[in-house]
C-alpha cells in the first residue's frame, strides 16, 4: 500500500491543535548570516527570487515566525497522521510481515539564502527523511532491519525500488541508476560510499560525497561546501585553489545533460517559470521575455 500524506505542502492549514504546540513567541527563525548569497552566481540569485520572491513579501509583511509556526504544525499534523497509520497496521494482522518505508520528496527551505519552498540544489532541500523496517523472517534478510540504527552516509530516493525489490526476493534488474540499501540495515554496516546525484531543470546538478557538496548551474557558475565545518552552507569554497582537485573528483561525477522530452511539457500559466530545456533555451529571448514578468 503506498499512502501519501499531503501536509507540509502548501497551503499551510491544520487543525489549530497542531498550531498550538508551537507558541509564536517561541519559534526561531533558521540560522542566517548577512549578504549569504554574496558569493552565489546569477543561476542561484535567481532561483531565490523566481515565482515571485516570496522572502522579500513574508519579511515585508512580518511573517517569517508565522510562516515557520505554520510549517511546523503542519509536520506535526503528517506526524500524526503517520502514527494513525502505524497504530492500526500495528492492530492488524500484517503486523509482523510488513515493510515499512517512511520518507519525503524533498526537504524545504524556511528563509535561509533568503530562499523558500523547494526548487533549488541546497542541502536542507536535497536533504530529507528516509526510515525503512524489514520485519524478521523476510527470505532476503531474516533477521529483520536492525532497529534504531542511525546511517549517516548519503542515499538517493532512487534507491527505494531496488531496495524493495531486494527485500522482496523478486528478480534484480540491471538498467536501475538506484541501488539496494539492504546493507545498511543489517547489524553490521556495509558502508556503500558513493556520490549522490540531484538535478534541477536540464542543466542544473548537485553531487553529494563524504562531506562535500558541489553544485553546478546552467550558466557555469558553481558552489563548493565543506558540511563538516560548514553545514548551513554560508561559505562557498568553489573559487579556493587550493581545492581546485577536489572540486575536479567532484565534477567528473556529474551526468551529461540531456534534452527535455516536448511531450513531458505541461502548458505553462503566468506564474510558471519555464524549465530549462537547454543551455541555448536558457540563454534564449524567449526565456528572458518570459522572465521579465518576475521581479529581480
Amino acid at each position: 500500500m503506498a499512502c501519501g500524506i499531503y501536509r507540509p505542502h502548501v497551503p499551510w492549514y491544520v487543525p489549530k491543535k497542531y498550531f498550538d504546540l508551537f507558541l509564536l513567541e517561541d519559534i526561531k527563525l533558521p540560522a542566517t548570516i548577512e549578504k549569504d548569497t554574496a558569493d552565489l552566481g546569477n543561476r542561484a540569485k535567481e532561483l531565490i527570487r523566481r515565482g515571485g520572491n516570496y522572502h522579500k513579501h513574508v519579511v515585508e509583511a512580518g511573517k517569517w515566525k508565522e510562516a515557520v509556526r505554520g510549517y511546523l504544525a503542519s509536520v506535526a499534523y503528517a506526524d500524526a497522521m503517520f502514527g494513525r497509520l502505524m497504530k492500526n497496521l500495528n492492530e492488524s494482522e500484517y503486523a509482523e510481515n510488513t515493510i515499512v518505508v517512511l520518507w519525503s520528496d524533498h526537504g524545504w527551505q524556511l528563509g535561509e539564502k533568503m530562499h523558500w519552498r523547494k526548487f533549488a540544489l541546497w542541502e536542507n532541500v536535497i536533504r530529507t527523511t528516509l526510515m525503512i523496517k524489514a520485519p524478521a523472517g523476510i527470505q532476503s534478510l531474516p533477521e529483520g532491519s536492525f532497529a534504531n540504527k542511525k546511517i549517516t552516509e548519503s542515499t538517493s530516493l532512487v534507491d527505494l525500488y531496488p531496495t524493495l525489490v531486494d527485500l522482496c526476493n523478486l528478480p534484480k534488474r540491471e538498467d536501475l541508476d538506484g541501488i539496494s540499501l539492504k546493507p545498511y540495515l543489517k547489524k553490521e554496516n556495509e558502508f556503500l560510499n558513493r556520490p549522490i546525484i540531484t538535478s534541477y531543470d536540464q542543466c542544473d546538478f548537485s553531487v553529494r560525497h563524504k562531506n562535500w557538496h558541489y553544485i553546478k548551474y546552467v550558466d557555469e557558475s558553481e558552489e563548493l561546501y565543506d558540511l563538516e565545518n560548514d553545514p548551513h552552507e554560508w561559505y562557498n569554497l568553489a573559487a579556493k585553489e587550493e581545492l581546485r582537485t577536489i572540486k575536479a573528483q567532484l565534477k567528473i561525477m556529474l551526468p551529461t545533460p540531456v534534452p527535455l522530452p516536448e511531450e513531458s511539457l505541461i502548458q505553462l500559466m503566468e506564474h510558471h517559470v519555464p524549465p530549462v530545456k537547454s543551455r541555448d533555451y536558457y540563454y534564449s529571448d524567449e526565456r528572458k521575455k518570459w522572465m521579465e514578468r518576475f521581479e529581480f
